[in-house]
């Protein structure tokens, strides 16, 4: 019997040690590093760039940036589901060989130390992240979209975010008077949104860089909210350079944000995402995520470091 109940303890102990070193691994995996902007200033009204393709209109939202020391405009694409900025190694290799005093990368750890501005808010940082992505610059086209990398989070706690989708314009502002706002939950830079769709309460992660979606969701939930033998649309996605499949279909519900109803006319499911993100998504208690399609008729104004936004 004493064998027996130290064999129990044993494995109830090798269980606990388990649980505990998954939790902490997780704990460390997506827990995005410390934010290392320095952000100063503001500005307002920035125009904002859309990326189309055959399929969407609204493919990818840019901002316009430019480096320290380099007169040339460059974009960055706005990602509310990226939790840090960064950098694309091939565009920044392509800027240093024309201006090699503005920019330095770090090879060892993918790094740089630069700053860029929009408008007339700067933004430093020494470490940030260089991604192994991008394309090279064309520095002979003043029409060419040469995006040089990707605004996450990091920079939305540092500032007030105003995404005027009606007007194609975006500010980044310091303080705003705070009438009629929501409550939103900004946890490990992710931001999400509570919302409702008939009588289900829903949490949804607002992902710009889904951005020509309305709503992407479980494929359960997707059999639910489209309308029955619609035609569906098949499409291949791009998620830093790993292909997925991408199904839409047509949808005729109303989408809650506080007071305010949207119209649903689309709903998608992806097929080639990893397990693993399959069961963050489950874990998280979200149902969904939304892009910007869903918000062009509007304004979003999103106060992230006190977990409150506006829909207009």
């Amino acid at each position: 019997m004493k064998l027996f109940k130290k064999i129990a303890v044993a494995i109830l102990t090798i269980i606990v040690l388990v649980l505990l070193g998954g939790y902490f691994y997780f704990q460390k995996k997506f827990t995005p590093p410390e934010n290392y902007l320095i952000v100063s200033g503001t500005t307002e009204n920035i125009p904002l760039k859309w990326i189309s393709n055959n399929e969407n209109k609204h493919d990818a939202l840019l901002i316009p940036v430019k480096i320290d020391g380099i007169e040339k405009t460059f974009y960055m694409q706005f990602d509310s589901g990226s939790p840090i900025t960064i950098f694309y190694k091939k565009s920044l290799e392509s800027i240093f060989e024309k201006f090699p005093k503005q920019i330095k990368i770090d090879s060892e750890k993918n790094q740089i130390s630069t700053g860029f501005t929009i408008g007339n808010m700067k933004v430093y940082s020494s470490i940030f992240q260089v991604l192994n992505y991008g394309s090279t610059i064309d520095f002979d086209n003043p029409n060419s979209e040469n995006i040089i990398g990707t605004i996450g989070t990091d920079l939305l706690e540092k500032r007030i975010t105003i995404l005027d989708f009606k007007n194609s314009k975006c500010s980044f502002i310091e303080q705003i008077q705070e009438k009629n706002f929501t409550s939103l939950e900004f946890k490990k830079r992710k931001i999400l949104i509570p919302s409702k769709i008939e009588n289900e309460n829903l949490k949804l992660l607002y992902d710009s860089g889904t951005s020509g979606y309305e709503l992407i969701t479980q494929k359960e939930i997707w059999e639910k909210y489209k309308i029955k033998k619609s035609p569906i649309q098949t499409e291949k996605g791009n998620s830093w350079g790993n292909t997925l499949d991408v199904y839409s279909a047509s949808a005729k519900k109303k989408i809650h944000f506080g007071s305010l109803a949207l119209n649903l006319s689309q709903v998608t499911y992806i097929e080639g995402t990893s397990d693993l993100q399959k069961f963050l998504m489950k874990r998280s208690g979200m149902q969904g995520m939304i892009g910007n399609k869903l918000f062009l008729h509007h304004k979003l104004i999103l106060d992230c470091k006190n977990e409150k936004y506006k829909l207009e």
